[in-house]
């Protein structure tokens, strides 16, 4: 399914672990904007389900396209959510969480979508493939998220003081 929130879960990890050198709102952005050709697919079915944009190749374009955009689009997310405390977010934080969110995407997807070629088009293969079930899958993701979450909440509020 598109844009789902299980990405999340790795997101809110590094976030408590890097805090201000990395940003959930781009992080987040990339994980919606990778996630365009499998919504045109739903929709349309006129394209691959996961395709190009589930490649290596793909997630660094995706990850360009995505740092570039989220800057400001994050910045614009904060001052909505009234969060001035987390801005402004650099071009580097942009392009690193952008990158974070395209490649853990990807290798998340390859190890539970059939249809993820990693490599494409140098090769088909896929080395990643149920390398572990799906319900561990998602429960790594969720425990990620849990954990990180709670972190960042911890370190935050001991920042606040």
């Amino acid at each position: 399914m598109p844009f789902t929130p299980l990405h999340m879960g790795p997101g809110l990890a590094v976030k408590a672990v890097m805090q201000r050198k990395f940003s959930l709102m781009v992080f987040g952005w990339s994980q919606v904007v990778i996630d365009l050709q499998p919504l045109l697919s739903m929709t349309t079915g006129l394209v691959e389900l996961h395709g190009f944009s589930h490649t290596l190749l793909g997630a660094t374009l995706i990850g360009l396209l995505s740092g570039a955009t989220g800057k400001h689009l994050g910045e614009w997310g904060l001052r909505v959510l009234r969060e001035p405390r987390h801005l402004p977010i650099s071009w580097g934080v942009s392009f690193a969480s952008a990158f974070t969110g395209t490649y853990s995407h990807v290798l998340i997807d390859s190890v539970m979508h059939v249809d993820v070629f990693l490599f494409y088009p140098l090769d088909l293969s896929r080395p990643l493939h149920a390398f572990i079930s799906i319900d561990a899958l998602h429960v790594l993701c969720v425990t990620l998220a849990v954990l990180g979450g709670v972190m960042w909440w911890a370190v935050d509020k001991q920042r606040r003081r």
